[in-house]
This record gives structure tokens, C-alpha cells and sequence, in this order.
């Protein structure tokens, strides 16, 4: 009744097409399941990263990622947007996490640094000026700028209204230019 360890299923799944592998997952197929891991796990540990600027954290929420899309597998409609259907689910899921957090500590709005250092030297880079933002902004300008997201796909992954969206890209792009760029003349 066990899939066998060596070759077998598991081998025919990592030369299947990722089409093929989840339709099988949407039926329930746990090794095909564990094949769609295998094959974008580390383009989501990525994304969380970005989203969260820790990866420990990242790391726990790509977990959680992957259980809530194994629950909600069969409603997926097309098997060419899973990708765009998983990013999706962990967005959200690093929302809702920053909510939760939000609520058990007023003191986690942004995770700058306590003395309020400004970003220079090693500090000046993309990850620490992101850190700046509040969660939600620093949502938005993930989803669009590293995974290409519209601003009608992010409104819609986190669930914001759209001119919402774009006023968090807009005054975060504005904030980040000013953080890593001649803003720094003060």
C-alpha cells in the first residue's frame, strides 16, 4: 500500500510536468503534493523573506503556505496559475500574521531599528529599507516589484482595496528613494 522509497512514483513525479503533477495533488495525491513543494518551496521561502525580513519567520510561514494550499487545492481552476494562486495564499498568510501580531504587541508597527539609526554603510540596502515599512506596504512593494504582481492581483491577494495599493507603492517607492538615496543629506 506504501510508495516505495526508491525510484518508482516519486521518481516518475520529478520528470512529470508541473500541469500533470497538479492535477494529481488536486486529487489528493500527497506525493504529488510533495512534489509541488520540492519544486517551489525555495521560490516561496524567497518571496516570505522579502515579505518579512526574517527567515526564520519566512520559513515557518512557507509551511503554513503549503498546508493552506494542500486545504485548498481542489478549488484551484486552472493548473497554469498555481504559482500566482500560491503567492497569493502567502501573502495573505504574512498578513495575517502581522495582524496577529499587531494585536498581541502595539509596539511591532515597524521593525526599525530601536535607536532609530539611519540606513548607511551596510545598512543601505533594499532588505533594511524594506524593514522600514509597515507590513502592509512592505507587502505591496514585494508583490509588485519582485513578483510582478499587478496592482489589481496584489489588491486582490491581501485583500486591500486597490487605491490602497497604490498608495502604498507610491509612498513607499517615494520613502525608499529618499532612505537609500539623497534623502540621506538631512
Amino acid at each position: 500500500m506504501g510508495q516505495s522509497d526508491g525510484g518508482g512514483p516519486r521518481t516518475n513525479l520529478a520528470s512529470a510536468s508541473e500541469d500533470a503533477v497538479i492535477e494529481l495533488a488536486r486529487l489528493g495525491n500527497m506525493p504529488a503534493f510533495e512534489e509541488l513543494v520540492r519544486r517551489r518551496q525555495q521560490q516561496l521561502r524567497q518571496l516570505l523573506r522579502r515579505l518579512c525580513n526574517d527567515a526564520s519567520l519566512a520559513d515557518d510561514l512557507s509551511q503554513e503556505t503549503f498546508v493552506r494550499a494542500w486545504q485548498s487545492l481542489p478549488s484551484l481552476r486552472v493548473n497554469a496559475a498555481f504559482w500566482s494562486w500560491l503567492r497569493r495564499i502567502a501573502a495573505r498568510t504574512r498578513m495575517q500574521h502581522a495582524q496577529r501580531q499587531r494585536r498581541t504587541s502595539t509596539m511591532e508597527r515597524y521593525t526599525i531599528n530601536e535607536a532609530g539609526e539611519s540606513l548607511v554603510g551596510e545598512h543601505r540596502d533594499l532588505d533594511a529599507g524594506l524593514a522600514r515599512l509597515a507590513p502592509a506596504a512592505r507587502a505591496c512593494m514585494v508583490l509588485a516589484y519582485q513578483a510582478g504582481l499587478t496592482h489589481s492581483e496584489i489588491a486582490d491577494a491581501l485583500n486591500l482595496p486597490l487605491g490602497t495599493v497604490k498608495t502604498h507603492i507610491t509612498r513607499s517607492t517615494q520613502a525608499l528613494r529618499h532612505w537609500l538615496g539623497a534623502g540621506q543629506q538631512e
